[in-house]
This record gives C-alpha cells, structure tokens and sequence, in this order.
C-alpha cells in the first residue's frame, strides 16, 4: 500500500501526481467499459433488446423492444430500428415508442415491424440506433414463403385508372404516404384483430404476384397489398379493431376508402366500399359499423380488399387475426424478466 508524505501541504507535488496517475487511468478505462457495456446491452443492468419473435415469414409483423434507460420518442432524435436483409441492404426500419413505463430493467419501448413480401429467405439483421449511434444489434430470421401468381384481365375502365395521368392521383398517393409513414405514440389496441367482414372466401390472397393483362396487350406486374374478400354490395363491414379514424373518403384507385390507427406505425385499411359510416377523428372500438362492400375504385366485382401496415410495409392481415402482438408476457419473458 502507498502511503502518501506530507510535505508541508505544497502544491503540484511530484511524488502526489506519480501516485494518483495510476488511479486516474484505472477511473477513465472503467468508464470507458461502462459505456460499450451501455452500448451492447450485453450486461446486467445495461440497455437490453430482443426481437419478438426470432423468426418470420415474409409479410408477417415482429416487435422490438429496448429496456433499460429512458429514450426520447419525439423529435429527430427518436431511436429506431432498421432491418438489413441477407445481402446487407436495409429492407426496413420503425420509431420506437413508449410501451410500459417500468420493468426490473426500467421503461420498455417498442418498435413494430414487418419483414417485407419481397424479402430473401436467411439471417437477418436489426441495428437499434438512436442519433446515428449504434446501441446494439439483434439477429432475425426470414423464412422461406411461396406466393401464388394471379392474371387479372383489365377492362378499358380499369385500365385508365391505372395508366391515365391525373395530378388528383398524384395528391392522394402523396397523402396516402404521409399516413402510413407516420409513426404516432399512441396505443390503442396491443393486438387481436377480428375479421372485418363475415366472409371466409379470398378471392385474392395476401402477397400474390399479379399479372395485369392491358386490352392493348400488353402486360405489367404487382404485388397484391391486402386480400380480397368475396362480399356482395351491401354487405356489412365492420372495424376490425380498437383505434382512430385517419381517413374516411373516396379515392381514385380504391375507391371509397377507410384508414384506422391502432398502434403506433400499424393501420387497417379497406378499399372499394359502397358506403362509408365513419368520419375522420373517430375513435373506434372492434365491430363498429365501418361501411358496405363495393365495387368503386379499381374493382372487377364487388368485394371487401383489407389492408394491414406496419411501418409503412404491407403485412399479412391474417397474422394478426386473434393475435395479440404486443404480448407483455412475452415481451418481458424476452427481456429476462
């Protein structure tokens, strides 16, 4: 053990500094530690992240979640996720928001996600970021999933829709992106959504690869958003869980429209409605009237198309039927809790 002289309490004495010089190196490394620890999450008492579930089909939605220290969820600051498929290309990303205010480990916040229709089969990976900085990085993976292909013929009609240039087209797409982009920070719903109509015929399926026939004869291919229920005009819809009314009104491609916010990034839309029964602003609970099926819009025949987002990804809407995606059990079983 050191035993430090006193000299006459003079100042900047040498044999002091030489044997303080040892613990201020030891202080800084330590605190060095302390901070990759807060970065890796890889410690007791340090940011923890999972992914729930590990392991996905294209199409289908996941959450992560952080604990550990409060994060801010508003501004530019506001800490993400980002998705990088197998070739290393980023194929998504989601906000996080505040999801329980306390755990053993502190708040808990939560990013909802989707794994694209499009996406490689393999190992995927998730960077949490907050202000460009890496706080830590999870894996994932994307199972394989087949889709079917589907050649739909277009009428005239139906193809001007499509092809005809028209700024109001241009404004509702705009507008469209903005909502489905927007990731807010309330919680309406943690997940088990219902059929919105009484029909268990699919026309067409989520994910299918279309093949627009044009009466010129040319073709062109999409990717079906949502699926098609088969429901004769009139028949009733219903919400298919709680949330807010976002926009409710006609457009050009699917006709009248209903979109509803219920978690923060995730909302439910349907297309080609006869009849609508809310009006943006409303909060809604699961089976209130929403509409009627139709056939407006881009629409063969009259039916029900439903939607699901996440993050602005189009996501399997039956995965979420009777599942509650937020699961806390789960969620904090997956934090070590």
């Amino acid at each position: 053990m050191y035993q430090l002289k006193n000299r006459g309490g003079r100042r900047g004495d040498p044999e002091i500094g030489r044997l303080l010089k040892p613990l201020w190196l030891f202080l800084c490394a330590f605190l060095y530690l302390q901070g990759l620890t807060a970065q890796t999450g890889n410690s007791s008492g340090a940011l923890k992240f999972a992914v729930v579930p590990d392991s996905v089909r294209p199409g289908d939605p996941f959450v992560v979640v952080a604990a550990g220290r409060p994060f801010s969820t508003s501004g530019g600051s506001r800490p993400r996720a980002r998705l990088f498929g197998n070739a290393g290309r980023r194929i998504g990303q989601a906000f996080f928001f505040s999801l329980y205010p306390e755990s053993s480990r502190g708040p808990v916040y939560a990013a909802l996600m989707a794994a694209p229709s499009t996406a490689a089969p393999g190992g995927a990976r998730l960077r949490i970021e907050e202000n460009g900085a890496l706080l830590g990085e999870l894996s994932i993976t994307i199972e394989s999933r087949e889709f079917r292909t589907e050649n739909l013929v277009l009428t005239s009609a139906m193809s001007d829709i499509l092809t005809v240039p028209d700024p109001q087209k241009t404004r509702e797409t705009e507008r469209l992106l903005q909502i489905l982009n927007r990731t807010g920070e309330e919680l309406f719903c943690t997940g088990g959504f219902a059929l919105p109509v009484n029909s268990r015929v699919q026309t067409s399926r989520f994910g299918s690869r279309r093949v627009n026939k044009y009466p010129d004869g040319r073709s062109a291919t999409s990717i079906h958003a949502g699926i098609d229920y088969r429901a004769p005009e009139g028949t009733p819809i219903t919400v298919c869980a709680p949330g807010r009314v976002v926009f409710a009104g006609p457009r050009i491609v699917t006709g009248n429209t209903v979109i509803i916010e219920h978690m923060p990034g995730v909302y439910s839309l349907c297309y080609h409605l006869s009849k609508i029964s809310l009006s943006e602003g409303q909060v809604v609970k699961t089976g209130d009237a929403l509409g009627e099926a139709g056939a407006t819009g881009f629409a063969t025949a009259a039916h029900l198309h439903w939607e699901l987002r996440v993050a602005g990804e189009n996501t399997d809407p039956e995965a979420f039927v009777g599942r509650t995606l937020l699961d806390k059990d789960a969620i904090l079983a997956k934090l070590g809790e």
